[in-house]
Order: structure tokens, then sequence, then C-alpha cells
């Protein structure tokens, strides 16, 4: 009989192969290993097996879905040092429980959205940190700001003093081949170099939040800070139970 290591072990051992290749692909490009930042995305994973990613060193964690989320963080309330993200789409009806409970939202897609947050986070006295999800490959079934569109809007984000812009987000389109994707990455990257030569006094570019499973090597060499990560650290997502 074939014996079947424990869920913990398997996902720790994920975690090790993952944060190891995050490491390999920054040295690779002259970077810190420690400017990345490993997103463990959740989608469908049982709250059990986030407590094996977290005793594996994971701390932050990123939801597509907000009842998801809200059942997960109702129950892993005592892990205090975790830090979530949102990095699903966020429906208008749903901000106002959006803002607030997640560090770093990544899909902010338009400026309308962003008005909305702002509203929420200055009737709660808070200041929500946001990435602008940018559509760089154009793609009509994604969401988003177009290249053009983002660069535009920036001098409203300005005015908006209840969200803090931090950085961008994209998707690129999907390939077998993850070398596909390093235009795209690097387009972004352009991007944010761009937004930093002007003279915005809050909005930042600290983070670019790009690159998954299949292509986060990729997305490292071509700068991103945040990689977002489920299948190569849970494998196969269950659609069927996950608390």
């Amino acid at each position: 009989m074939i014996k079947t290591a424990p869920v913990s072990c398997s996902i720790a051992d994920n975690i090790q192969r993952v944060t190891q290749s995050i490491r390999e692909a920054a040295l690779h490009a002259g970077r810190d290993p420690q400017d990345i930042q490993l997103v463990a995305v959740t989608k469908t994973v049982m709250a059990e097996r986030l407590r094996h990613a977290y005793a594996a060193g994971i701390r932050t964690f990123g939801e597509n879905r907000l009842q998801e989320a809200q059942q997960k963080q109702k129950s892993l309330q005592e892990l205090v040092d975790v830090s979530w993200h949102f990095i699903g789409q966020v429906q208008r009806r749903k901000i106002k429980d959006v803002v607030g409970q997640f560090d770093l939202i990544h899909s902010v897609e338009s400026l309308e959205q962003a008005r909305v947050m702002d509203k929420h986070a200055h009737d709660m006295g808070i200041t929500q940190g946001i990435l602008l999800q940018v559509n760089v490959s154009g793609e009509p079934t994604k969401g988003g700001f177009s290249s053009s569109d983002m660069l535009k809007t920036l001098p409203e984000f300005e005015r908006m003093m209840h969200v803090t812009v931090r950085g961008l987000m994209t998707i690129p389109p999907w390939s077998e081949d993850c070398e596909t994707a390093r235009p795209y990455f690097r387009e972004l990257r352009e991007m944010a170099h761009t937004v930093k030569r002007r003279d915005f006094q809050r909005t930042r570019m600290d983070e670019l939040s790009m690159g998954m499973s299949r292509d986060f090597r990729v997305a490292i060499e071509e700068g991103a800070t945040i990689v977002r990560v489920g299948t190569a650290l849970f494998g196969t997502r269950n659609s069927v139970e996950y608390i």
C-alpha cells in the first residue's frame, strides 16, 4: 500500500518549493528576495489547510470572494498576525463590506469604484490601501483600466483622502508558455516607472501585483513585488467545500 503524506507536510513542502523558486528568480534578476511578498491564494481552500500554511510560514492570504473570506476570517481569527488581501472582482453592492476588512484590495478597476470605496473608508475613519487593476492586454473579458485611462485618471486619486493607491495589478492572457506573459509584466513595470516620474503626493507605486502559479518567476524577473500563488501551494482547487 502506498502511504500518502499528511496534508500538512505536502503544503509545507509546496511552500518551501515556491519560496525557493521566488528566491532563485529574485537573485537571477539581481533583486533582494525579501522584496517579494507571497500571497497565498485560498479560493475554495478549507480553513484548516490555511492553518497548515500558516504553520509553514504563510502570513498573507488572498481571497476572491467576500463571503468565503468572511467565513475564513472568522474561523482563523486567533491568527492575529495574518494579513488578508482581496484579489477578486469587487461588486458595487459589496464595496462597503470589503472596505476595512482587507489590508490591500488588488482589483480596483474604475474611478467610480474607487470613489465609493473612498466614501465608505471616510465613514469608517480609515484609509484603505488599493491597487489599480490595469488591463494591459486589452482583453474584453477582463476588467480594469486601460493603460491610457489609468494614467489620465491618476490626478483624481490624489483628491481622495481615504484611499491610497499603492501600486498596480494585472493578469496577462492565459497561455501554456509562461514566457508569453513577460511583455505584459514589463509593460506594467514601465507604466509604474512613468507614474513615479510624475509629481504625485499620495499616489505611490511601491507594489506591482503580477504573476501566479505558472508564471510568477517571470513576473519577479520583470519587477513583481507581490505574487499571487494558489495551485502551486494547495493543489487543484476543490469547488465543493472550502470551510
